[in-house]
């Protein structure tokens, strides 16, 4: 049976939770009853399809909440979590504009995502990573082809995997893939890691380079295939869910029609269009973060009003707090704070994901000087969120009094290893400085697909 609606911020910002009943002090600290976060929807004849994704996210988030922690400390690979959403249909929301069109667009994409996360940050990653790869198509091949690949993706709610960041180094040093031309083709060898869907993805869409040409080229490819060899990564730090791992290709075929497009070497042959696939993907693991901030201070919320009632320690009244959650005036003070930040960095992610959806849809019209515009905001949101997520959950580990230890059934060690991990993937200084480059110089932002 499914808890009732958990009390996690939404997409738009942190939702004031109903005023907690004054029944005294609790003698110790237990598990509390998921608070409702929302009010009851109120009774409309008709709602927008945007509306719809949202209540059905919202149900699929409350459903992997129940036992987020169970599964976390498991480590299985997510198929159970795969099969969730796609009993809701979510791995089809996000369909770019055009005549293939049928789910919703990136803006919601995003709430998505972050609602999950706030969930499970584990999933809401392989979500949103899906979610950039399911664009590959538009990126980089035709609209033609585009059309014909998300139309069959969509009917058998494809989950997408791998990625389109060339490594830097030479293929002969066996740390990238490589397309040897070959009757109808392409043979694809070599291996690469990957940080999500490496165990459970439908289709893979992967960066490899000619060996006879050099070109670079994005393919998709079925992972079913006898060539295809996938070593998930077990015991990670956090993100334990994504199906992260290594996958090696040999002789895999590549038929022409699943060349999805080539890769220009040179920066200022790419398309500024192009270059915002590594933005997406940034921002997407920015509404992870976030939502992983915004739900370990849920959590957290419901742990203090359960067992933290009383009047200070030093016996004071500051302010006639004895009958609500948190009589500690600098306890109150430390959620405020929190609170604030989460705020802060909410406000900047949603600059940066309402200048992207605008490029997004901008297309092949899309330029230059806007592409940069978007790169920097995509920055400083990952700058923001960053330093906020580990702010954040570190914090409530310390206001839950050490409720992160392996021995405790709370478990927020959980929030702060998602955290940790989620953030080590990019560094902020360098963002920073890319910031600071184009405020003082004007400089762009390489054109690059590399993150």
């Amino acid at each position: 049976m499914r808890a009732p609606m958990r009390s996690v911020p939404s997409a738009g910002g942190l939702i004031s939770p109903p005023a907690p009943d004054a029944t005294g002090r609790t003698g110790q600290v237990t598990m509390p009853e998921k608070s409702p976060a929302r009010p009851a929807s109120p009774q409309v004849t008709s709602c927008t399809d945007d509306e719809i994704w949202l209540r059905v996210t919202r149900e699929v988030a409350d459903d992997l909440a129940v036992d987020a922690l169970v599964r976390d400390r498991a480590g299985k690979p997510p198929f159970d979590e795969l099969a969730r959403l796609r009993e809701a249909g979510l791995p089809a929301l996000l369909t770019p504009p055009g005549p293939a069109g049928r789910g919703t667009g990136w803006r919601t994409a995003c709430a998505v995502i972050r609602e999950i996360a706030a969930a499970d940050g584990s999933i809401g990653e392989l979500l949103g990573r899906h979610y950039v790869l399911s664009w590959s198509a538009r990126f980089f091949g035709t609209p033609e082809r585009a059309e014909e690949l998300e139309l069959r993706a969509s009917a058998e709610q494809w989950l997408w995997g791998g990625g389109i960041d060339l490594p830097d180094t030479e293929p002969v040093t066996g740390h990238g893939l490589t397309l040897t031309p070959a009757e109808g083709g392409y043979l694809l060898h070599g291996c690469r890691s990957f940080a999500a869907g490496v165990t459970v993805a439908d289709r893979l869409v992967l960066g490899a380079v000619r060996t006879d040409t050099d070109e670079s080229l994005v393919v998709c490819v079925d992972p079913a295939h006898p060539g295809v060899a996938a070593a998930p990564e077990h015991d990670r730090l956090g993100q334990r869910l994504t199906a992260a791992g290594r996958i090696s290709f040999d002789g895999v075929p590549v038929a022409a029609d699943q060349v999805l497009g080539a890769v220009p070497r040179d920066e200022h042959a790419l398309a500024p269009f192009a270059t915002l696939a590594p933005l997406a993907l940034r921002l997407a693991l920015v509404q992870v973060g976030l939502g992983i901030a915004e739900g370990a201070l849920a959590e957290a919320r419901d742990i203090t009003r359960a067992g933290a009632r009383g009047r200070p320690a030093d016996g004071r009244d500051e302010g006639g707090y004895p009958e609500r959650p948190g009589a500690d005036p600098y306890l109150l003070l430390a959620y405020g704070e929190l609170v604030t930040d989460t705020h802060t960095a909410a406000a900047v992610v949603e600059s940066a994901s309402e200048a992207l959806a605008r490029g997004l849809l901008a297309g092949p019209d899309l330029g230059v000087d806007q592409r940069a515009d978007i790169a920097v905001l995509v920055a400083a949101a990952e700058a923001v969120t960053s330093r906020s997520a580990m702010r954040l959950t570190t914090r409530v580990l310390e206001l839950t009094q050490g409720a992160g230890s392996a021995a405790d059934p709370l478990g927020f060690d959980r929030f702060w290893r998602n955290a940790r991990v989620l953030t080590a993937q990019a560094s902020p200084t360098t963002r920073l400085r890319d910031i600071g480059d184009h405020y003082l110089n004007g400089t762009h932002p390489p054109l690059t697909l590399h993150g």
